[in-house]
């Protein structure tokens, strides 16, 4: 079991951090975590389950088959639903307990050691790379959208946007001093905000202008 600190000193204190997150960043971010995470683990629980309908009937009729954009069945059925053998779905009902539990925790003022927070920095980063990859192979090769695999891309953009905002605050990212000194200053200048909201924009607009030009 991975030992955690419930105070609000730690044996490997962030260097180069003078001053950690207020109370109030903390009730923001990581209610903001817990939201968007419990989002995706809904979303994911249904996708799950939409899979083994699939698998026991390849012809079913799937409650978000909606039209021939929105089509759960068609993106269900297709090997990038199954990257690794079992539906990419199951991930999500494996990572976002995880997240849910960092978030309750942490709300509780629970500080969670460097290395920890690290790791669940680089491996939430992978899975959204994950999610934007799958979002990309649905748009421009199987062409057909899932919504409920919408719903877990947005939220987990949220969730790592959240994550990293919190770990940049905290020195948890392992940079050197002038980096995190940087990063910091993004941080409370509101760049990190401003950089998700022009990224989630950017996104809209892709998907928006891609099926607008494919239905004409």
């Amino acid at each position: 079991m991975i030992a955690m600190h419930v105070t609000e000193v730690r044996e490997d204190d962030a260097p180069d951090v003078a001053e950690g997150p207020s109370s109030r960043i903390r009730i923001i971010l990581f209610t903001e975590m817990l939201v968007f995470a419990t989002l995706s683990l809904v979303a994911s629980f249904v996708l799950s389950y939409d899979a083994i309908l699939l698998a026991a009937n390849p012809d079913v009729v799937l409650s978000c088959s909606i039209n021939a954009v929105f089509d759960c069945a068609k993106v269900g059925a297709t090997p990038q639903a199954n990257v690794f053998g079992f539906p990419n779905a199951f991930l999500g009902l494996i990572a976002e307990p995880v997240v849910m539990t960092i978030a309750v925790a942490s709300l509780a003022r629970t500080r969670f050691p460097r290395w920890f927070m690290f790791t669940a920095n680089v491996v939430y980063l992978l899975g959204v790379i994950f999610a934007y990859w799958l979002l990309y192979q649905s748009t421009f090769v199987i062409g057909a959208l899932c919504p409920w695999c919408i719903t877990v891309t947005i939220a987990t953009t949220f969730v790592f946007w959240s994550m990293t905002n919190w770990n940049i605050q905290e020195g948890n990212l392992f940079l050197p001093p002038r980096a995190q000194e940087r990063a910091m200053a993004f941080v409370r200048g509101g760049w990190v905000t401003i950089a998700l909201m022009l990224w989630l924009a950017a996104v809209v607009m892709i998907e928006v202008l891609h099926w607008v030009f494919r239905i004409i």
